[in-house]
């Protein structure tokens, strides 16, 4: 019982979401000496949707593997490579499969999309003493979560809120290695930070042409189109009102411009029921080093306030508009001063 307890103690001790993940698979393996055991989730859209291993542990090792936050999404095993995890979402609740090893998925997340599964190989089926430390374990993971999304994310749309950003924005700006390669030569780590500030065009004039329950339901719309449009590893926030923000990694500024062009297409192309066509206007800038969170938000925001003023409906480089002379930047004590 002890034990189960420190293990309890550790899994609540963390707010970072990969932690937890990591501290579950390695609680559990712990606990039951399995063959493997890994939690799954479900990224992507559509037809596209992939399984991304948050965490997995195999008898034998000693720290928990997972994919990298910024994987390639084609890289990825595709839904029907797996038809009993789809089935245990589905159903939402767990199933056991007999065999040489016996295989135990359970859901786990069950008061919102179900996209994520824990799944267990062992020699032999689980007994009933075991499936009930599981259920024990997984209700403090899921009372867990659910305060970390009580205070972390936004009500509405289920992005982070504004006030986890500044802690959120050190962690993603951290330097990685360069980009290396695997063995099938799919990409993996590596790349800068780059923050975006996505703002939608002529929102009050959805509000008050529709109301404000249609402009939520535009919001709660267009988040989901994000999270379509971005990776795992990305994090996306809503600020407020009709303002969004994306904390990424890329190469380059041209693929962080690629990224944002294909968010602002896809909701140009997007039929919003009631409204029809919304536009966004975004600015983005490369995550310098030294920067704060709100320097970096800073020339974000002015590179969007410049496609405001200038026709709506674009994306812009902080650097370009610099280049170009359509900004100037000076530098005072450290400190980024923007003029038009």
């Amino acid at each position: 019982m002890s034990r189960v307890a420190d293990h309890l103690a550790e899994l609540t001790g963390f707010r970072d979401r990969d932690a937890l993940d990591a501290t579950l698979v390695s609680a559990l393996h712990d606990l039951l000496r399995p063959l493997d055991i890994a939690i799954y989730r479900i990224v992507g859209e559509g037809e596209d949707r992939r399984w991304f291993t948050r965490a997995r542990l195999a008898a034998g090792e000693l720290v928990p593997s997972a994919d990298p936050l910024w994987a390639d999404l084609s890289a990825l095993p595709p839904l029907a490579e797996h038809p009993v995890r789809q089935t245990c979402l589905r159903q939402r609740e767990g199933l056991m499969l007999d065999g040489q090893p016996a295989l135990t998925l359970l859901p786990l997340d069950l008061e919102r999309d179900c996209d994520a599964v824990l799944e267990l190989r062992s020699h032999a089926p689980l007994g009933a003493e075991q499936l009930r430390l599981i259920g024990s374990v997984l209700r403090v993971y899921r009372n867990f979560q659910s305060l970390l999304d009580y205070s972390e994310r936004d009500t509405l749309t289920g992005l982070l809120n504004r006030k986890t950003f500044d802690e959120s924005f050190m962690r993603c700006t951290v330097p990685l290695p360069p980009p290396s390669r695997d063995a099938l030569g799919q990409r993996r780590g590596g790349g800068a930070a780059w923050l975006g500030v996505v703002d939608i065009d002529h929102f009050k004039h959805v509000n008050d042409c529709h109301g404000h329950l249609i402009g939520d339901e535009v919001l709660l719309l267009l988040s989901r189109l994000m999270r379509g449009v971005f990776r795992q590893g990305d994090q996306l926030y809503r600020f407020g009102g009709e303002e969004f923000v994306v904390l990424m990694r890329c190469d380059d500024g041209e693929a962080a411009g690629r990224a944002f062009e294909r968010l602002r297409t896809t909701i140009e192309e997007h039929a919003f029921p009631r409204v029809g066509r919304i536009t966004v206007s975004i600015g983005f800038t490369a995550v310098r080093p030294g920067d704060t969170p709100s320097s970096a938000f800073e020339r974000a925001d002015q590179a969007v306030y410049f496609v405001k003023q200038t026709g709506r409906n674009r994306v812009a480089s902080h650097t370009e508009l610099v280049a170009r002379g359509d900004l100037v930047e000076h530098r005072q004590g450290g400190d980024d001063v923007v003029l038009f």
